[in-house]
């Protein structure tokens, strides 16, 4: 089964907002940097072919100067119409290229407590609510409103220690450095409406709903997206060493729709108060909702970037940077007491209005196109097209 979409069903509510994003323009014959404009998707190839290129620039001056002298690929339902993110005028593609794509781990006390669970575990859904019931009350309350790296913070992992209940998780959740990871590969990543995958050998694993945030090679903030990185619960719980394997899979990380820029309208201050709302429904009918609020996050996201890059690592492409989730789902699903996991066919949809709406439909890792087209690619691309 297709996802049918619509630009109303993943456009923001500011019909105003600045968005920046990437197709694969039939016309143009390759991927194109594109700037939507009321709903009509305008080619900036000719400013930047690169999405990476682009941010380097004064975005907001750039589009200011040049959005009505744009060519016009078509709207953002000719990307859509033919079903996922595809359509008669092209396909819709994640909103980077060779950015890194970077993410944070155990930013919120909620996935915090829930990472602890996977490692007590060991991989096993069926001692997850045992486990859950035994350690929610301690810990989750140990953890409440503690700003990482704080006296307070080293107070608690102090008492936590002595119980016997320290974890690695809770080491990078309140400890002084952030976890910060590769979730992708540049030009891995997959957009609104296309399949998102999960590696065969899982049994247990969920959507993370969360914001992104797109940095340039200057460590400035240009603007936010949504993300989908999707989880292996049962791998990571076997070892924290097979987070590359959990994490990084064929179609594994979904970014999209847009990058809604800063401007006076969206700032970062605004993402630190976003509600994301997570739907997941099943073709066997279950569903599941949730919902993420900013405000819950431990550190803060400008924290977060500022661990990322700096004198000790430099990133000239620029990078996207998943901040986490707190949304790790419990629901039952296969049996009691086993929690959540994905079936074959799970519609998944993480919005916010101020960003818009990012939906995929999941499968197998095995049974999605291949990635095929990476960096060498895009430069011989963008060469043909002589754009480089």
């Amino acid at each position: 089964m297709t996802t049918r979409l619509a630009a109303k069903d993943i456009l923001p509510a500011d019909r105003d907002a600045v968005l920046v994003g990437r197709v694969w323009s039939k016309a143009a014959g390759g991927p194109c940097p594109v700037l939507v404009d009321q709903g009509m998707v305008k080619d900036l190839s000719k400013v930047s072919p690169t999405v990476s290129g682009l941010f380097e620039q004064d975005v907001i001056d750039v589009v200011k100067r040049v959005r009505e002298s744009l060519d016009v690929l078509g709207s953002v339902d000719d990307f859509l119409d033919a079903g996922g993110n595809s359509g008669k005028a092209g396909d819709l593609l994640a909103p980077c290229d060779l950015q890194a794509v970077k993410a944070a781990g155990v930013t919120f006390a909620g996935s915090m407590v829930e990472r602890v669970i996977e490692e007590r575990a060991k991989g096993e859904p069926e001692r997850a609510e045992a486990i859950r019931k035994e350690l929610a009350p301690i810990v989750g309350e140990s953890l409440r409103g503690i700003k990482p790296g704080s006296e307070q913070a080293a107070e608690v992992k102090r008492l936590l220690q002595q119980r016997g209940l320290w974890s690695q998780y809770l080491e990078v959740g309140i400890g002084p450095d952030a976890e910060i990871f590769t979730k992708a590969q540049p030009m891995a990543s997959v957009g609104c409406g296309a399949d998102v995958g999960i590696n065969p050998i899982s049994n247990w694993n969920n959507p993370e709903p969360e914001v992104v945030l797109a940095v340039n090679s200057r460590g400035t903030i240009v603007g936010a997206t949504l993300g989908n990185d999707v989880n292996l619960r049962d791998v990571e719980g076997r070892s924290a060493l097979l987070l590359g394997k959990a994490k990084d899979n064929n179609a594994a990380c979904a970014i999209g729709p847009f990058v809604r820029l800063f401007d006076g309208r969206f700032s970062l201050a605004d993402v630190e108060q976003l509600e994301l709302s997570l739907s997941i429904r099943g073709a066997d009918g279950f569903v599941l909702e949730g919902e993420s609020r900013m405000s819950a996050i431990s550190r803060p996201p400008a924290d977060i970037a500022g661990q990322a890059i700096g004198p000790n690592h430099q990133y000239p492409d620029g990078f996207f940077l998943f901040l986490g989730t707190m949304f790790a789902p419990v629901k039952d699903r296969k049996a009691p007491g086993q929690g959540f996991t994905h079936d074959i066919g799970d519609e998944v949809r993480i919005s916010t209005p101020a960003l818009g709406a990012l939906v995929n439909r999941v499968d197998r890792c095995d049974r999605l196109p291949p990635w095929t087209f990476g960096t060498r690619a895009l430069m011989e691309n963008l060469a043909k097209r002589g754009l480089l």
